[in-house]
């Protein structure tokens, strides 16, 4: 007995540090047993209380009340549908739609329709346009009959025939046929008719698309006997789309069966009858103010509530009238947005106070964002200095420039804001005027806008005539206002590519890697891209082509390509000059192209790839805008890695080299545009052809093709380290950049240094 309980009080003193895993394993199996008898208890006592048997839900199957699975009920789970395509058939391009939202099934959102005649399309239709075509996205102008002269940036319609309700029935009719699919709201008023169109604008936003409506100011018809109500056209009116499309097939009935002196009377007794909608003033929540001017009304003393709320405005008699509602309507939006400004200023600083930084958390100014924190040396945004007549940050370089053009403007108006800003907070116990600027500095934070840091040097008078000079220091912000996307024309990826390479004597030996890259990059893949090749010839090479051809070797390299490439032909022209002019050697590639041609002017060291291509088909448009790419130049080998093994792993991919700003060789534009252009140029200089010598199609462009041009970085054009020849016959200013951008392309700053102390430590020793 002793024994045994020697034993097991060995066991319990082995077992006692997982006693307590124990104790716990057990208690929480005794309570997941408990718990599921409890629940197996409760479902049976449901299932077997007595009564009648429960219903399935209105609408539910009866495999519902049974608990069993029940088709098209069951819980959503997405599927990967795979791709498959008959074998058998034949493969069909599938054509895709140009813009995504006509793919989606998107429609714009506003378009509007401006009634106009013949005597007032010079006057009041001008004034209505200047005074809100550029706040509608879409607007047209119907009239009968059309002067001999079109007033310009005006789209006009003309129907013939100046009788009113011919030329509604005629409008109804146009804008169906050509905008029934496209929009969702047709908003039509007469030239007579001063629309706030901001308020137009946001009206529509707040109605939905899914009504027919018919939103105007609502009048009595003559007799003033029925219920049913038109929309008055002076005031305009506002039609759905739905409504559009079920008009039209009535306009012919109506145009035969109603007879009415009245457009808008007739439109209005047109829907009525054949759709039996009436003209309402206010739908869904949304009321269309108006409001009738008095003769002889001054818009500038009008402050009646409902002048300032009026959507739209009626008769306007001459234009000055119309201008005037402008500017009165303009100082009012005005007035409202500082009011809301002012409002939500004040908010942010009551909320930020409940903040845990308080009131310290307020930025300057309220409600913009905080000056950027650079966390690291490299992140520091610089200061430019400047004075008023000189700047200190010169785009070309130089230290030193004189201030011009936006930038003196820009000044200008920073330093009159601060005077002005600095009068309305002191006076009138205080009067400043400047005296001088004393300095000024300015950045650019992209997180909110230029700052500016002045000091003034200004004249304080006091109301008791007393007036003393003193130094004021003011900062000041031009923040970024709403960022707007600008509207660009329709371009492809499919439009052909003819490239320019201009080839001489010190390019021969390059020439054979430009073509190897151009056939692995563009025919091997067919691409939509053409090759033209621009022999310039020396004149005494030129005396012996017929015994010494310089190019013969490239020739023959090209007529390789050709027998490799059946379908690919690589025509050639030959140039002779001294002095291989850019303007005059695409003077004779121009006139040997149609004017539709995209040009790519090319450099021998450049190589050509797919990536490239598609951008200066996409940032080359028509008539619109010009692209010339900053290209990639790698640095000199021997400087950067001196004896050492080139890098070569996609990580050091223009890792090496740097963007040449003063290589403007690569240029991507259409014929016409250089047509056009070189036409204006024609004109200036006539017949100095030597001035032609001085210029690169760069210049061209940016003096006489009033173009956009884009210059940007293009990482898909590398070009590998060679020293360019500079031709001294060449302007000054060409044969300069021609210099700067050999100088540059050798290292960077910290590989010439390591350099130079390798040189000098050899030396030494």
């Amino acid at each position: 007995a002793v024994a045994a309980a020697m034993r097991l009080g060995a066991v319990l003193s082995a077992l006692r540090p997982a006693l307590p895993l124990l104790l716990g394993l057990s208690l929480g199996c005794s309570l997941s047993l408990l718990r599921a008898s409890w629940s197996h208890g409760a479902a049976e006592e449901r299932c077997l209380a007595p009564g009648p048997p429960a219903l399935p839900a209105r609408g539910a199957p009866p495999e519902a009340a049974e608990g069993r699975p029940v088709p098209g009920h069951e819980d959503f789970r997405p599927r990967i549908v795979p791709y498959y395509r008959d074998p058998n058939k034949p493969y069909k391009k599938v054509l895709r739609t140009r813009y995504i939202q006509t793919e989606l099934g998107f429609h714009e959102r506003l378009f509007v329709a401006v009634l106009t005649s013949k005597a007032t399309l010079n006057t009041l239709a001008v004034a209505v346009n200047k005074t809100v075509a550029h706040h509608f996205p879409r607007l047209l102008y119907f009239t009968g009959l059309r002067s001999a002269k079109v007033p310009h940036g005006m789209v006009l319609v003309a129907h013939g025939d100046e009788r009113p309700i011919w030329l509604m029935y005629e409008t109804m009719n146009y804008i169906h046929q050509h905008f029934g699919s496209d929009y969702d709201w047709f908003y039509i008023m007469q030239d007579d008719t001063y629309a706030q169109a901001e308020q137009v604008k946001a009206l529509v936003t707040h109605l939905s698309i899914n009504q027919d409506v018919y939103l105007g100011r609502a009048e009595e018809f003559i007799g003033g006997d029925e219920q049913a109500r038109y929309c008055h056209g002076g005031f305009g009116y506002l039609l759905s789309r739905s409504l559009l499309l079920k008009l039209h097939p009535h306009l012919d009935s109506c145009r035969n069966e109603i007879l009415s002196v009245r457009p808008d009377e007739w439109l209005g007794r047109c829907i009525i009858d054949f759709l039996g909608i009436t003209c309402v003033s206010q739908l869904q929540g949304q009321h269309y103010h108006t409001y009738e001017l008095a003769k002889n009304t001054e818009p500038e003393k009008e402050e009646e509530e409902e002048f300032q709320a009026a959507l739209a405005v009626h008769p306007v008699s001459d234009m000055t009238l119309m201008y005037r509602l402008h500017k009165q309507f303009s100082r009012i939006q005005l007035d409202r947005v500082y009011q809301e400004i002012q409002d939500l200023q004040m908010q942010i600083r009551n909320l930020t106070a409940l903040t845990p930084a308080g009131e310290a958390g307020v930025t300057w100014p309220v409600g913009i964002n905080a000056p950027f924190l650079p966390k690291s040396r490299f992140e520091v945004i610089s200061w430019d200095y400047f004075t008023e007549q000189h700047l200190f940050s010169c785009p070309d370089g130089s230290p030193k420039c004189e201030l011009s053009g936006a930038s003196k403007a820009d000044i200008s108006e920073i330093i009159e804001s601060a005077v002005e800003q600095l009068n309305r907070l002191y006076q009138p116990l205080l009067r400043f005027s400047k005296r001088q600027l004393l300095n000024g500095y300015r950045r650019f934070d992209p997180t909110r806008g230029m700052e500016y840091t002045l000091d003034l040097l200004l004249e304080a008078a006091t109301q008791k005539g007393h007036s003393r000079v003193l130094a004021k220091r003011v900062s000041l912000v031009r923040p970024l206002s709403k960022v707007e996307i600008i509207p660009m024309p329709y371009v492809t990826e499919a439009t052909r590519v003819q490239l320019v390479l201009p080839l001489t004597v010190q390019d021969l030996d390059f020439v054979a890697n430009f073509l190897d890259m151009f056939a692995m990059n563009t025919l091997d893949t067919h691409d939509n891209a053409l090759l033209t090749l621009l022999f310039i010839y020396h004149p005494y090479d030129a005396q012996r082509v017929g015994q010494v051809d310089v190019f013969a070797g490239v020739k023959a390299m090209v007529g390789e390509l050709e027998k490799r490439y059946a379908e690919v032909k690589i025509p050639w022209i030959s140039v002779k000059t001294e002095v291989p002019s850019q303007v005059k050697l695409m003077d004779i590639v121009s006139k040997k192209h149609p004017v539709d041609t995209l040009f790519f002017l090319a450099s021998v060291w450049t190589e050509i790839n797919m990536e490239f291509l598609n951008r200066c088909r996409m940032n080359t448009i028509s008539n619109w805008q010009v692209f010339f790419p900053v290209h990639f130049q790698e640095f000199n080998p021997a400087l950067v890695y001196r004896g050492e093994q080139t890098a070569s792993s996609n990580t050091d991919f223009l890792r090496d080299g740097h963007f040449d700003r003063h290589s403007f060789a690569e240029a991507c534009f259409y014929n016409s545009d250089y047509m056009t252009a070189r036409t204006k140029l024609a004109a200036d200089i006539l017949d100095r052809d030597e001035v032609l010598e001085s210029m690169e199609v760069f210049d061209v462009f940016l003096h006489y093709s009033g173009l956009h041009l884009f210059r940007a970085v293009e990482p898909g054009l590398v070009q590998k380290y060679t020293l360019r020849s500079c031709n001294p016959r060449l302007s000054e200013e060409l044969y300069h950049r021609c210099v700067l951008s050999n100088l540059e392309g050798l290292a960077s700053r910290s590989h010439l240094a390591m350099a130079l102390f390798e040189q000098e430590q050899a030396n030494s020793t």
